[in-house]
């Protein structure tokens, strides 16, 4: 199993998705284009894609180029039934590369909060084991209106788009499953003067917020990561 990890800001890890691959044995080929590295040009020698996360918004063509690209890679994954993964900025530019709607700004959350799923996620292959309302890592300030073939999975009254899939395994996640508390506080140490911007109140939070729902957050990533990982 070959999955290829698009990376597209620092410190943007696998978290929780890292350690289902491993489980799975699966070699995974970590590309950065931010830093000028290039993707391949279609999925042929790739059983699986992920895109994770980042600063940047899902229509930044001219800060990330390669985004027009990373489209095009993604239509080809999904076309060959190919798994797809994309998280928070992944997860817009998987609903824009299937005609989704990006809105920017007006959907801002950070810190953990809770997300319901839908009667349609009850069915799906990566969610329907897990608890109909649960709490997960947030942090984005964007949003998007579904693709038309999409079929959405979880939300809640910030994002009413938290989860989607396209087919049968292509899915986009706007919540982290994949912090779990380790990564959590290492993104709260090493993005701590971005979050002070907005977030003054943060180190004093944090250790109070991850205690009341760090433990059922982290459960809840992990066995999404486990389930997505078994598509592919």
């Amino acid at each position: 199993m070959r999955v290829l990890v698009v990376q597209n800001f620092d410190s943007e890890g696998l978290g929780q998705i890292g350690a289902a691959l491993v489980e799975a044995g699966a070699d995974i080929d970590l590309r950065r284009p931010y830093c000028g590295e290039m993707l391949p040009h279609d999925s042929d020698a790739h059983d699986a894609m992920i895109v994770l996360g980042g600063a940047q918004n899902a229509l930044d063509d001219e800060i990330c180029p390669y985004f027009p690209e990373l489209l095009d890679l993604t239509r080809d994954f999904a076309g060959k039934d190919r798994a797809v993964l994309g998280i928070c900025l992944g997860s817009q530019l998987v609903a824009r590369a299937f005609g989704g709607e990006n809105r920017i700004g007006g959907a801002s959350e950070f810190g953990w909060h809770k997300v319901s799923l839908t009667p349609a996620a009850t069915a799906d292959p990566v969610l329907a084991a897990l608890p109909e309302n649960f709490p997960i890592f947030e942090w984005h300030d964007d949003t998007f209106v579904l693709p038309e073939n999409a079929v959405r999975l979880a939300g809640n009254e910030i994002a009413e788009n938290q989860a989607f899939r396209i087919g049968r395994a292509v899915y986009g996640f706007q919540f982290h499953f994949e912090a779990d508390r380790p990564m959590v506080r290492d993104w709260s140490t090493s993005f701590a003067s971005l979050i002070a911007e907005r977030h003054p109140d943060w180190g004093d939070r944090l250790d109070d917020e991850m205690a009341r729902h760090g433990a059922d957050a982290d459960a809840a990533g992990l066995a999404i990561a486990r389930a997505w990982v078994a598509t592919i």
